[in-house]
């Protein structure tokens, strides 16, 4: 069991990114953006030279954050680039010893519900294949893409693919920002969780759009669900992803905010402490 991170939240630089997990004494980042690349879209000789600074400083990756079937790409988009991101980064993922790397299930564009389900489904045979080819695991993330549109659609996305190299991350943050009941989406999947996301949001007493805040302080129930992990045995990693200072999505860039790297060492301080809680709550 560990503490990763989304690192680019706390500035844009490799450098920063080492420094605040250093500083909170994590052992594990979760790579996605560096100095404004995406990290599965690096050259080589960039990819090497990361990987080294990170061995030098004794950090490992424990998961590759990808932009694969993401909220970016549609799921008419062209797979080849999907497959191409998962051919690159496999050898390297083995390299780095990293067992996942997350996806999503493409945006729907103009296709209807039916068809949005048919090829998000479709599609996801082709890549697991892929994962399958390269040894490696795809890690579903609950967020935007048909397969998190709702609890339903990623049980019968993991039932009709059917592939051992497909799991799930589960983020505790996304149900409450996609009008979900983070619980109840928990408990529906629970058995198919192998790492977690922690994000926490907030609904507005007007109504308006959820906003993001500390781990704990908002309706994600993250202490509920972290303690129910650890209860049932569940030993992997609990990755950071705070969304207050960047949120890339959302174009909030880490890197541009004064704040954000004090935001994201208080989010690890204080999702250490709460890790603790549900240690001693689970008996860990």
């Amino acid at each position: 069991m560990f503490i990763s991170g989304f690192v680019d939240e706390a500035g844009g630089d490799l450098a920063t990114q080492i420094k605040v997990t250093r500083e909170l004494g994590f052992s594990h980042v979760e790579l996605r953006m560096i100095d404004g690349v995406q990290f599965c879209s690096v050259d080589d000789g960039a990819f090497e030279k990361i990987w080294a600074d990170l061995q030098a400083a004794g950090v490992e990756i424990s998961c590759y954050g990808s932009a694969v079937a993401n909220w970016s790409r549609p799921v008419t988009g062209d797979l080849q680039v999907d497959i191409d991101d998962l051919k690159r980064v496999g050898p390297r993922m083995r390299k780095t010893h990293t067992p996942f790397i997350r996806i999503m299930s493409w945006k729907q564009g103009d296709v209807s519900e039916a068809d949005w389900k048919n090829l998000a489904i479709s599609r996801m045979k082709e890549l697991a294949r892929v994962a399958e080819d390269e040894g490696i695991t795809l890690v579903h993330e609950n967020c935007d893409g048909w397969g998190g549109h709702e609890p339903q659609n990623t049980l019968v996305l993991l039932e009709e693919v059917a592939s051992p190299n497909l799991k799930l991350v589960f983020d505790t943050g996304n149900p409450v920002g996609h009008d979900q009941d983070a619980w109840e989406y928990y408990k529906l999947v629970q058995d198919h969780i192998v790492y977690v996301h922690i994000k926490d949001y907030r609904k507005p007493e007007d109504g308006g759009k959820a906003v993001a805040c500390y781990a704990g302080e908002g309706e994600g129930r993250v202490e509920d669900i972290v303690t129910d992990l650890l209860k049932n045995g569940y030993d992997g990693g609990f990755s950071l992803e705070p969304h207050i200072a960047g949120a890339v999505h959302e174009g909030k860039i880490a890197g541009e905010t004064a704040s954000a790297y004090d935001i994201y060492l208080n989010y690890g301080k204080g999702f250490a402490a709460l890790l603790d809680r549900c240690r001693q709550a689970a008996g860990r």
